[in-house]
C-alpha cells in the first residue's frame, strides 16, 4: 500500500441516520465476522448469533481504532455511538476504546447501545458510566417473555437485569434511555413494561418495532400508538414519529453489515 493511501476502515462505520441519535458515527468494539452476542433476539437485524459469548474479551486494540478515527475527524456527526455486530459491553477494554474516541473526536457526545445483559456486573456498570448516553434494551416484563424474545446465553434473569439497571441509574450522571422493542409477542404486555420503565427512572423511553430486515414483522403505526398511550407520563420517543437526518456513509459495505436497510429512508432506524 502506498504511504499516502488510507488504511481500510474496519471498526468505524456510518454515519448512520438514527432516529434516536441523529448523524451517528458507529464504533464497533467487537467487529467480528458474524454476530457475537450474549443474546439471540428473535427480531435481530443481523440474524442468528453466530458466536454466542458471555465473557468479556479484547477484540479491537486502541491504537487500531485511533488510526481509523483519525481518518474521519472531518465527518459531520451528532453522536459517536458504540454498537455494531454484537453486544459492545463484551469488549473487555471498552474503557480504553471510549478514551480513544473522546481523544480523537473531542466535543462529540459518546453513546452506547447495549442489550443490558451484563449490567448486573460492577465492571460493566463502571464502563457504561463513561458514556454521555446509555441506551439499554428492555423487551419483556416476565421471565417467560424474556426467554422467548431475547433468547439469552447469559446465566442471568430478567430480574437481575432490571436490578442492574436500577443500580446503574442511581449512580449514573449522564442520560439513560430504555429501548423497548415491541413485536406481536409482547405488545399486550405494554402496561407491565411501562411499569418496569417507571421503576428504572430513565431520561427517555424509546418505543421501537423492527423496521429493518427482520425475521419478525413490525407492529403497525396504529399498534405502536396504542402501545405509546400506556406510557403516559414518561418521556417517550416513538420510532414511527421520530425524524431522521440525511447522511452518506463513508463505506456502504462496512455500514451495511452492521445496519442493513430496507425501504425508503423514512423506514430506517438504528438499534442494537
Amino acid at each position: 500500500m502506498d504511504s499516502d493511501e488510507e488504511d481500510p476502515v474496519n471498526y468505524v462505520y456510518g454515519p448512520v441516520s438514527s432516529w434516536r441519535l441523529g448523524r451517528s458515527l458507529g464504533i464497533d468494539p467487537v467487529s467480528t465476522r458474524g454476530k457475537t452476542c450474549s443474546f439471540d433476539c428473535i427480531y435481530c437485524q443481523l440474524g442468528r448469533t453466530v458466536h454466542p459469548l458471555t465473557t468479556r474479551q479484547r477484540f479491537v486494540e486502541p491504537e487500531a481504532l485511533r488510526r481509523e478515527l483519525a481518518q474521519v475527524g472531518h465527518v459531520l456527526v451528532d453522536t459517536v455511538t458504540f454498537s455494531g455486530v454484537g453486544e459492545p459491553t463484551l469488549a473487555a477494554n471498552l474503557a480504553e476504546l471510549v478514551a480513544v474516541g473522546r481523544e480523537t473526536l473531542p466535543g462529540r457526545p459518546v453513546a452506547i447501545l447495549t442489550n443490558a445483559s451484563l449490567i448486573s456486573r460492577e465492571d460493566v456498570r463502571r464502563d457504561l458510566a463513561l458514556f454521555d448516553l446509555v441506551v439499554a434494551k428492555l423487551d419483556a416484563a416476565s421471565e417467560e417473555l424474556f426467554r422467548q424474545i431475547n433468547r439469552p446465553f447469559v446465566p442471568c434473569t430478567l430480574t437481575d437485569i432490571v436490578v442492574g439497571l436500577r443500580q446503574f441509574r442511581r449512580a449514573f450522571g449522564g442520560k439513560l434511555a430504555l429501548q423497548m422493542m415491541f413485536v406481536e409477542a409482547n405488545r399486550r404486555c405494554a402496561v407491565e413494561m411501562a411499569a418496569l420503565a417507571r421503576s428504572c427512572a430513565p431520561d427517555e423511553v424509546q418505543l421501537n418495532t423492527p423496521l429493518r430486515p427482520s425475521p419478525v414483522p413490525p407492529l403497525s403505526p396504529k399498534e405502536m400508538d396504542e402501545v405509546e398511550m400506556v406510557f403516559v407520563g414518561l418521556p417517550v420517543v416513538n420510532v414511527y414519529k421520530a425524524k431522521r437526518p440525511e447522511v452518506t456513509p463513508l463505506d456502504e459495505t462496512e455500514t451495511g453489515r452492521r445496519r442493513p436497510t430496507l425501504g425508503p429512508p423514512s423506514a430506517i432506524e438504528e438499534r442494537v
